[in-house]
């Protein structure tokens, strides 16, 4: 008998804008953060709390990392792909 596998984590994808503020990041200590974030988000795209918004568009949502002073404004596609829109230093 196989082991049972662990949950497949989400796919991630950058906005452009998000893409440029990664071209920006320097700092072994700020990749170190954003990839912590990105991990969280990646096993569990519903843990952000959702920003308020119509319902034309995606539902945002935010995840706030208080240890890592890191924000991401995020969306999860259909087939649970998250897409950052931007990568905020808190």
């Amino acid at each position: 008998m196989a082991p049972p596998h662990s949950p497949r984590r989400a796919r991630i994808a950058f906005s452009d804008s998000a893409a440029k503020q990664l071209e920006n990041l320097t700092s072994e200590a700020e990749i170190h953060a954003l990839d912590r974030a990105l991990v969280v988000i990646s096993v569990d795209p519903d843990i952000g709390e959702e920003l308020p918004g119509d319902s034309a568009g995606p539902q945002l949502r935010q995840y706030t990392d208080e240890v890592e002073r890191v924000r991401l404004l995020y969306w999860v596609t259909a087939l649970h792909t998250v897409v950052v829109v931007a990568y905020i230093e808190a």
